[in-house]
């Protein structure tokens, strides 16, 4: 069965760094573009990030995360990366990483329940 997989969260001091891992399970993401997201409680789901497929690998980020946020892929491990630095505690939040199954991040702000997406990740920044 196809799916996406995050791991990497936990709890982390303001200030730190946390890297989260994206795998894919049961198809290979080479050719798809993969987005990183987060929910915090009593909120929407947000987009942070975004990377093409690994034909070009362009990189998108939103204003919020820009500077302390990168995000990357390792084709051969089949896997996509969100490396976190300089973490707050409004960076608190569900993780999650998502595909629509297509190459491109244009629309990636905009991918919602038919596409696809992993069970999410903890992440808690303490003050």
């Amino acid at each position: 069965q196809a799916r996406l997989v995050e791991s990497g969260g936990g709890l982390v001091q303001t200030g730190g760094s946390k890297r989260l891992s994206c795998a894919a399970s049961g198809f290979s993401l080479r050719y798809d573009a993969i987005g990183w997201y987060r929910q915090a409680p009593g909120k929407e789901r947000e987009g942070l990030a975004c990377i093409t497929s690994a034909v070009d690998g362009r990189t998108y980020y939103v204003d919020s995360v820009k500077g302390r946020f990168t995000i990357s892929r390792d084709n051969d491990k089949n896997t996509v990366y969100l490396q976190m630095n300089s973490l707050k505690p409004e960076d608190t939040a569900v993780y999650y990483c998502a595909t629509d199954g297509g190459g491109s991040c244009n629309s990636y702000l905009r991918w919602g329940e038919d596409d696809y997406w992993g069970q999410g990740t903890q992440v808690t920044v303490s003050s």
